[in-house]
């Protein structure tokens, strides 16, 4: 029997992948284009990067489908494509993997607005949303389902909820944090702290608690944020921080921390106990291959 994600995640430390967003566009899509019909219209394109990610060591690969459900695709002109979006995103990853053992993780990113009473879209809308796209990449056969870069407990609810109505064989719960307070601790968008959200997702019902993305979310920030999360809550952990601080040249975000400062960083993450550790914005498979060596290095003592 083919070991499962949450068996695994429990022995070992894994190796996710890293951003998917910024490798799109080192492909060609354009500022503001849709990456995710890439997985029916340029699949060669998205399984190259999946690829990439597999050769520089990853275990697990986030289908993309971050901005999958129906809401977001709709502004694209793709709101009747869910379900051919979802499998395929899920079919290239596994495929991508090829002979190699590894996990996909099918990706649920925010709607991309702000429900009732805050904002003009029904909270019904979104939960059917979710669905819809749980549902698909279940079908497409992904070993868990991570709800990422949320920043409000009722969306990441109706995501966890979406989940595990569609059966998800595991379920990860990730929240996005921005350095706060001059610089002295991290919060969501909306004033959440680390151990609040580890208390909602344990009390929601994941498996795995997670963080990913935020303003000035680096190694170092991540693994305070894994030692929060640990004092309040026993379950397994996964962290995808950014490859260091983000500067604006020629009116563009670029991330310049190199593959070898991030993964200096990376030992202090292994000794908190993150059982899945990869990369968000501004990583490559270069920074992923150095952190593979730190894992290995950890791991053989």
């Amino acid at each position: 029997m083919p070991e499962q994600f949450l068996d695994a995640i429990k022995t070992r430390v894994l190796l996710g992948d890293g951003a998917m967003g910024t490798q799109l566009q080192y492909a060609g899509l354009e500022p503001g284009g849709c990456g995710e019909v890439w997985n029916v219209e340029f699949p060669e394109r998205v399984m190259e990067i999946q690829r990439g990610y597999v050769e520089a060591g990853s275990d697990c690969l986030i289908t993309n489908t971050f901005g999958g459900c129906c809401v977001m695709l709709e502004r694209h002109g793709h709101g009747d494509a869910v379900a051919e979006i979802n499998q395929a995103g899920a079919r290239i990853a596994r495929e991508a993997f090829g002979d190699t053992t590894g996990f996909v993780i099918g990706d649920i990113g925010p709607f991309g607005g702000l429900m009732e009473p805050y904002g003009e879209v029904p909270e019904g809308e979104v939960r059917d949303a979710f669905n819809e796209q749980a549902e698909a990449l279940v079908a497409g056969g992904v070993d868990a389902i991570i709800i990422e870069t949320m920043t409000s407990f009722e969306e990441l609810a109706i995501g966890i909820e979406a989940a595990k109505l569609a059966k998800a064989p595991c379920v990860i719960g990730s929240m996005a944090y921005d350095v706060v307070r001059n610089a002295t601790e991290i919060r969501t968008m909306m004033g959440i702290d680390p151990e609040q959200a580890a208390h909602f997702m344990q009390d929601a019902g994941v498996d795995v608690i997670a963080l990913n993305c935020g303003s000035g979310i680096d190694v170092r920030w991540a693994t305070q944020a894994v030692l929060k999360y640990r004092e309040v809550c026993d379950l397994p952990t996964m962290a995808q921080p950014n490859a260091g601080l983000p500067v604006l040249e020629k009116m563009k975000v670029v991330y310049k921390q190199t593959p070898e400062e991030m993964a200096a960083e990376v030992t202090g993450l292994i000794q908190a106990g993150a059982g899945v550790i990869g990369g968000c914005c501004g990583s490559t498979p270069a920074h992923l291959r150095e952190l593979r060596k730190k894992i290995d290095e950890a791991a053989a003592g």
